[in-house]
């Protein structure tokens, strides 16, 4: 009985001992949050900056100041790949480095991630309380995104200059037909196809936009098959400015882009089998130089993650607008 109960009273001592060493020995092995410096910040209105700072920087920037968690393992092992990850989306040390056009997307983004309430994460608000939205700060983020986003107008001889340049680079069997840099083509029959919803932007009050869906896209809709949709599925959004009567009616004015999402996870493994593609202007130019622009466009899509990365899908039992009703 004596010996047992030694024997207890030392595993009662070692395992503690154990798990306090381990514990130790984590502190020099995990990875650390380094803070380059910041060559490009943000430049945005104070009330902005006071936000981002507040909610974003510790994780979008490099000014990363997460407290005990980013120098204790193993928290610090979460930290850094949080921090790691946030960078790669978007970093607002950098910012000044992106285009007016890349900065428009991401602040769109980021105001998407807000209102579905994935961003601040919750376990970063569970600790750091100052970083929950009000209502206000969302409208000042909303704001800021309207103001980035200027009318916008084509030079249809422009348009048509940069077809001609682009064209002996698409393969000669289908060379009238553009192609995005990531192998996505335009496809001129989504004018025969659904109508499955129509949509709107609080950033962008000056375009009409008509969602088409192909008949694979449509039978998933009706078959609420649509976590994950089926391979095959095509979306086409179709963009118009607007035409503003003195009465205050809307009608679509001149042609703007049109938006296309292909459902082919062996081609498009990266962004949850979703190839994405925007043709703009009458000439349908491509949009993105390199196939890397697939990113972004997935990066906004994550915040439809519930419908399986589309925006605007009309309920299984809903009634779908025929083909042509335009």
């Amino acid at each position: 009985m004596k010996q047992l109960k030694s024997i207890f009273s030392r595993k009662c001592y070692t395992v503690p001992a154990i798990i306090m060493i381990s514990f130790i020995l984590l502190q020099f092995i995990g990875p650390t949050v380094s803070n380059p410096p910041a060559t490009h910040p943000i430049q945005a209105p104070e009330k902005v900056a006071q936000i981002l700072k507040r909610a974003c920087y510790d994780c979008h920037s490099n000014e990363t100041s997460s407290g005990w968690p980013s120098k204790v393992a193993p928290f610090s092992w979460i930290v850094f790949k949080d921090v790691r990850t946030a960078r790669s989306r978007f970093n607002l040390s950098t910012w000044d480095t992106l285009t007016a056009a890349q900065q428009q997307g991401l602040v769109w983004e980021m105001v998407n991630m807000v209102l579905d309430n994935k961003m601040p994460l919750p376990s970063y608000r569970l600790t750091h309380p100052a970083a929950r939205l009000s209502e206000t700060d969302i409208e000042v983020l909303k704001n800021y995104a309207v103001s980035l986003n200027p009318p916008r107008f084509y030079d249809t001889a422009a348009v048509n200059a940069a077809v001609s340049q682009f064209r002996p680079s698409v393969a000669s069997d289908n060379e009238q037909t553009p192609v995005a840099a990531n192998g996505v083509r335009y496809i001129k029959d989504y004018r025969n196809w659904q109508v499955i919803s129509t949509t709107n932007r609080f950033d962008n009050n000056r375009s009409i936009r008509i969602i088409y869906a192909n008949p694979v896209a449509v039978q998933a809709i009706k078959n609420n098959q649509i976590k994950p949709w089926p391979e095959g599925s095509i979306i086409v959004k179709v963009v118009w400015d607007i035409i503003e009567e003195k009465n205050g009616d809307i009608l679509p004015g001149k042609f703007n882009n049109v938006q296309i999402m292909i459902k082919d996870s062996k081609r498009f493994e990266d962004s949850e089998g979703w190839g994405f593609a925007k043709f703009t202007g009458t000439g349908h130019v491509p949009y993105g130089e390199k196939a890397s622009f697939d990113a972004t466009c997935f990066n906004c899509h994550k915040a439809a993650s519930d419908n399986g990365y589309v925006f605007n899908v009309p309920l299984p039992d809903g009634d779908l607008l025929p083909a042509n009703h335009l």
